[in-house]
């Protein structure tokens, strides 16, 4: 009797390319669906942003006669950051747990708040909301806007840090900004540096929205 473990080279070679066939068809549906989590991903976070906007730009939910939300509830919105030159605009929520950084820019709670004396540092994905900060320079203008306020910022300097280097997010007694991303930009998977912008107040005005 034949040995049933004893495979000719053509029922190996057959066996072979059996377990290549649904290797490939795994990992191409892993692939759809992996691409399909990413779109919905965007998506989400494209209507948020969308959405988030027009709301900051009406007038406020007290002047409309409705419930004001807590100012610092987790996730609730904060204003919008943009940088002019990089064609960076945003929505800024209170937070920066996952599910904040997947919608918008995260307002780190431990650090002072626009318009107070200290260190407002803001967190997002370095492949998504803050990835056109690989191309910010010294001397770029950024704004952030709230509903009663829009405070005007200049960079003066950037830094490459590791993330155990928490130091950049030490009070300060100015009025300043820093902005936080992972490094490098192009990085694969779970970046081992972070990026950090440092800005200091150079105005401020009232802010206004229509009704």
């Amino acid at each position: 009797m034949r040995n049933s473990l004893a495979l000719s080279p053509q029922e190996l070679t057959k066996k072979r390319r059996g377990i290549l066939r649904i290797a490939s068809r795994s990992l191409f549906a892993f692939g759809v669906l992996a691409l399909a989590y990413a779109s919905f991903l965007f998506a989400d976070a494209h209507l948020y942003q969308a959405e988030q906007i027009q709301l900051l730009e009406k007038p406020s939910p007290s002047e409309r006669g409705l419930p004001v939300p807590p100012p610092l509830a987790e996730g609730g919105v904060l204003g919008e950051i943009s940088v002019p030159r990089l064609q960076l605009d945003a929505v800024v929520v209170q937070g920066d747990s996952p599910a904040d950084l997947d919608r918008a820019v995260g307002h780190l709670s431990n650090s002072a708040l626009p318009g107070e004396q200290g260190n407002v540092a803001l967190a997002a994905h370095r492949d998504t909301f803050f990835r056109p900060l690989r191309n910010i320079r010294v001397g770029d203008e950024i704004k952030f806007k709230t509903r009663k306020r829009s405070f005007d910022y200049v960079v003066e300097s950037m830094e490459i840090v590791t993330p155990a280097d928490v130091s950049v997010l030490e009070p300060s007694t100015g009025h300043d900004l820093t902005l936080l991303t992972c490094y490098p930009f192009h990085y694969i998977g779970s970046a081992p540096k972070r990026f950090v912008v440092f800005a200091r107040e150079i105005g401020r005005t009232s802010s206004s929205p229509p009704n």
